[in-house]
């Protein structure tokens, strides 16, 4: 935190629900006018416009598993150790392995402009409650070649890469931080530091503005916060639940897309009550950079 104190503002009006139902939904995209988000329990990627319309877009058997879009077009997908490429007529193909990077599974994805595609992982599975160990950040360059280029992160969860594309940020759940990184002209990271220290923020999905803050959710504080380098909290949406990933988008990109659901810990992935739901409310700035 730095030691000028601003006061975080609260939300404008309420959050409204765009889609509910939603068995738990994560990695939300704004992408061709509408909303593309993973439901991981559904194991479906669905695209949503802002009318609530609703389409499944592909099938995947993984768990989790997060999209993202190569420059020129082909939206990608990871899926357990696996990056999968979505085909014209529909179907997943493999991209890339990268088991020997990721033995527990590949996290989140995001692709810089250049088209080197970064992929995180956690150490340990969580789910098996086995014992904790720090994940990584893996590179999948043009060339289709891969590599770990950061190491040591407590969780990795979102990431996101800023306009101008010279730099990685990463949400470290366990950490309670945002983690920058210098993005080289060869997609390999350097200069690690402290973006924000959130103090009891809890980051997963994250997406940046056109001011350079940062929208975080935070599933144990059932909120969603905006950000700036630094750590002072600008914005703060109180929810009801848990809120696992953000996006800016719409047709200005001031719309704050936010993925909530009730949370019971690992033990409650299950539950089949699908109490996850896509809410939207109108963002201070639009969205920049990516995803």
């Amino acid at each position: 935190m730095t030691d000028l104190a601003v006061p975080a503002r609260r939300s404008a009006g309420e959050p409204k629900t765009l889609m509910s139902g939603i068995a738990f939904g994560e990695s939300p995209r704004w992408h061709d006018g509408r909303l593309w988000f993973s439901d991981w329990m559904a194991h479906e990627v669905i695209a949503v416009d802002l009318e609530g319309r609703s389409e499944v877009i592909a099938k995947v058997d993984a768990l989790p598993f997060s999209i993202d879009w190569l420059p020129d077009g082909p939206m990608l997908v990871t899926a357990g150790t696996l990056v999968l490429r979505l085909e014209p007529g529909g179907s997943l193909a493999t991209h890339a392995d990268l088991g020997a990077l990721a033995e527990h599974g590949l996290n989140e994805i995001v692709v810089d402009g250049r088209g080197n595609t970064y992929v995180n992982a956690v150490g340990f599975d969580l789910m098996s409650g086995d014992e904790f160990a720090p994940g990584i950040v893996a590179l999948l360059g043009r060339d289709g070649s891969a590599r770990e280029v950061a190491d040591g992160v407590a969780f990795p969860n979102g990431m996101a890469v800023t306009p101008d594309g010279s730099t990685l940020i990463v949400a470290d759940s366990y950490g309670k931080e945002l983690t920058a990184f210098d993005i080289a002209p060869d997609g390999g990271l350097s200069n690690r530091r402290v973006w924000a220290d959130l103090v009891d923020g809890v980051p997963d999905g994250i997406c940046i503005d056109s001011e350079g803050a940062v929208w975080y959710g935070d599933v144990p504080n059932r909120r969603c916060v905006r950000v700036r380098e630094g750590g002072d909290v600008l914005q703060t949406i109180e929810l009801d639940r848990g809120c696992f990933a953000c996006m800016l988008g719409g047709p200005d990109g001031r719309t704050l897309f936010m993925m909530v659901q009730e949370w019971g810990g690992p033990d409650g992935m299950h539950d089949d009550r699908r109490t996850g739901r896509v809410l939207t409310i109108e963002a201070a700035a639009p969205h920049a950079g990516r995803p």
